[in-house]
């Protein structure tokens, strides 16, 4: 606005000087503040082309961090530093299905790096795999103004025509900045043979000129990371006589890389010692820097590698690094006009599962619409997607409620995991209902029910809080929401649902935010414990009044005396937010999330999950009841056998409420520990 103005100032000043028949000589001469403005605004964009801003908004990833490629944000002077500290740095670009995104990143970088230069006073050159060697004498001729970028594209007669048009703008910026263009490919012709009839096919002057000789490494022996030389990996699959994997394409390739070496090499050694060489050639020849089996490592040995950089321009999908695996590269570099702002899966193969499954992206839930448009949604998140709507129940569950959307995606099995729960708590509980109450459990079916269902509830937020979850929403800016709770939003978005998930695409939870998670899901579980056992207690008072109206004489008989609610409450929204919290926290997310996977690799390894998920939530049911009756008797919730008193009804959170029998007193602390955590 401020830049609008000041032209739109200037434009009126420089109208009115035209229109002044004599203007003075002393006004003339003087600058004037709108000259003055002008000036700063120019000063202030030469300031900024020269701090190296791009001028479209790229992204750049860290690839070499353990795990998914890391977002550098907008501050890029590390990957700057980075760079400026190599004396070759690689732009490794799509092969197969050429990209023009590729060449705009392409002079964005060299623009970036060539104002760089000039403020530490380097020279700068440019290495192209697309001129050919022998096309070297053109490239000068071009620099120097000998020639036009039409006699230079006429030697050029095998590129497609959108090529041409691709690379001039970065031409044209090198030859009107200074910046040396270097031809490093392979000649057309050499290469056509190596690959129609390998070396021999060549003759022995070319050979001499154009292929490595015997024993220097570059066709046999060279070993790559993982330990086999390129040329035995390659021709170790005799299905294929030629094509990219045959091996006369493996010849062609040596020959292309040493040629590129070797003139990367004179390159360097020919220009100053604080000299830079930018190189753009095809990504296969720079993967995995001097550990791989590209340029860097063939010329390792005489360059270190510490003075090589390589950078992916908008690689199709970005690999999850491992521990002790080699980084793809240094950065990844992607173009303002990819769809994705974050990690670019696939998308050819999300447009492949998408079209099998004969959906549209309209009619996708809108979180997962959000995953796509971030690039955080990867192919397979979306196959179990499609997975699930084939069972119409599962399906109506994850269409309509966001919960189980984001804890199906991230454990399928999860309805499975409710359902063991649900059936050990309702089986476990009717049985002690029925021994405490013997004949009198259908007459006081309406205390059992409401007990039962109390402990379903409380069992189902146990398995549901604790649960691994997989969402988007936090990645999606909800401007509608109140600022007040913009930082809750955020802190919650910011931890993971289980301390032991594993970290999912855009995060990487730290041990503090993993320790907050156990904090958290302590007070989310404590919360319910306080509120069911006062739903509980209020349940039970309006039952009692109800028997007392319709039949006084039970009340008469029966002497009621129970714990106070909210100490109960207390007590057992603490045992929730602690041992159970505790228990479930490492059952959901270290036994079903992460040995599950490990067990589901093997032939029966549904039914040993299964099976492993039953054992392990029956002995956490037993043991939890045991923790829940030592604590009760140590708070004076519940008495021990020897101090219970015959004509009285001992209520505590893990036992009913209300008891209309005082005879069966005795047997209620005996039967308490075939109950669960929730109270029944």
């Amino acid at each position: 606005m401020a830049a609008g103005f000041l032209y739109s100032v200037a434009a009126a000043a420089a109208a009115a000087e035209e229109k002044a028949p004599e203007p003075l000589p002393a006004a003339a001469s003087a600058p004037t503040v709108v000259d003055v403005d002008k000036g700063k605004e120019k000063e202030k964009e030469k300031e900024k082309e020269e701090e190296g801003e791009p001028e479209i908004l790229s992204r750049v990833y860290d690839a070499t961090v353990i795990g998914e490629p890391q977002a550098v944000g907008k501050d890029k002077r590390r990957v700057w530093e980075k760079l400026m500290g190599a004396r070759v740095v690689y732009l490794g670009e799509a092969e197969m299905v050429p990209d023009r995104d590729d060449r705009v990143l392409e002079l964005e970088i060299v623009k970036n790096l060539r104002n760089r230069c000039l403020e530490q006073q380097k020279t700068l050159s440019v290495a192209l795999e697309a001129f050919p060697i022998d096309l070297q004498q053109q490239l000068d001729q071009f620099m120097d103004g000998r020639i036009d970028g039409g006699s230079l594209r006429s030697y050029t007669f095998h590129w497609p025509s959108e090529r041409w048009q691709e690379y001039e703008p970065l031409l044209n910026y090198c030859r009107d900045n200074g910046v040396k263009l270097v031809a490093c490919g392979t000649p057309l012709k050499v290469l056509r043979t190596v690959q129609a009839e390998g070396i021999q096919g060549l003759s022995k002057e070319e050979r001499k000129l154009y292929a490595p000789p015997a024993g220097s490494g570059f066709i046999s022996g060279f070993t790559s990371i993982s330990g086999r030389s390129l040329i035995d990996r390659i021709s170790s699959n005799p299905s294929v006589l030629f094509g990219p994997s045959s091996y006369l394409s493996a010849q062609a390739r040596v020959v292309d890389e040493y040629n590129m070496s070797q003139s990367i090499m004179k390159s360097v050694s020919d220009g100053s010692s604080a000299g830079m060489l930018v190189v753009i050639t095809g990504a296969s020849h720079v993967i995995y820097g001097s550990r791989g089996t590209g340029i860097p490592a063939r010329i390792s040995k005489k360059l270190q590698k510490k003075n090589q950089a390589i950078i992916l321009l908008d690689p199709e999908r970005q690999q999850i690094r491992r521990e002790g695996e080699v980084p793809i590269a240094d950065f990844l570099w992607y173009s303002a006009a990819k769809p994705c702002s974050r990690n670019c899966f696939d998308r050819a193969e999300i447009a492949r599962v998408m079209n099998a499954a004969g959906r549209r992206r309209e009619a996708l839930p809108q979180d997962l619409q959000t995953g796509l448009d971030l690039g955080i949604v990867s192919p397979e998140i979306l196959q179990n997607f499609f997975d699930l709507e084939k069972y119409p129940l599962v399906s109506e569950l994850i269409h309509r409620f966001q919960g189980f959307r984001e804890r199906l995606l991230a454990d399928p099995k999860f309805l499975h995991r409710l359902a063991i729960e649900e059936a050990i708590s309702i089986t476990t509980t009717l049985l002690a209902q029925y021994e405490r109450r013997k004949g009198r459990f259908l007459e006081e079916i309406d205390y059992v029910l409401t007990d039962t269902i109390r402990g379903s509830v409380v069992d189902f937020f146990t398995v549901w809080l604790p649960a691994p979850t997989l969402s988007f929403l936090t990645y999606a800016d909800d401007s509608s929401s109140l600022e007040s709770f913009e930082l809750l939003k955020g802190l919650l978005g910011s931890i993971p649902d289980n301390a032991f998930q594993k970290s999912i695409v855009g995060k990487d939870w730290n041990l503090i935010q993993r320790f907050a998670s156990v904090i958290v899901g302590g007070l989310k579980l404590a919360g319910v414990g306080f509120i069911s056992s006062i739903g509980a207690g209020i349940a039970s008072d309006v039952l009692y009044f109800v028997r007392g109206t319709l039949k006084p004489a039970l009340t008469v008989n029966s002497r009621r005396k129970r714990s106070p609610i909210f100490k109960s409450a207390i007590v057992y929204g603490c045992f929730l937010g602690t041992s159970a919290n505790l228990r479930y926290q490492i059952i959901a997310g270290i036994v079903e999330h992460r040995l599950s996977d490990y067990l589901l690799s093997y032939n029966s390894g549904l039914l040993l999950v299964n099976a492993l998920s039953f054992t392990v939530r029956t002995i956490n049911s037993y043991w939890g009841t045991q923790q829940w009756v030592d604590l009760a008797r140590f708070t004076g919730l519940q008495t021990h056998n020897k101090e219970a008193v015959p004509d009285q009804v001992v209520d505590t959170p893990d036992i009913p409420l209300l008891e209309c029998s005082s005879k069966k007193v005795n047997e209620v602390d005996e039967s308490n520990n075939q109950s669960g955590d929730a109270p029944t």
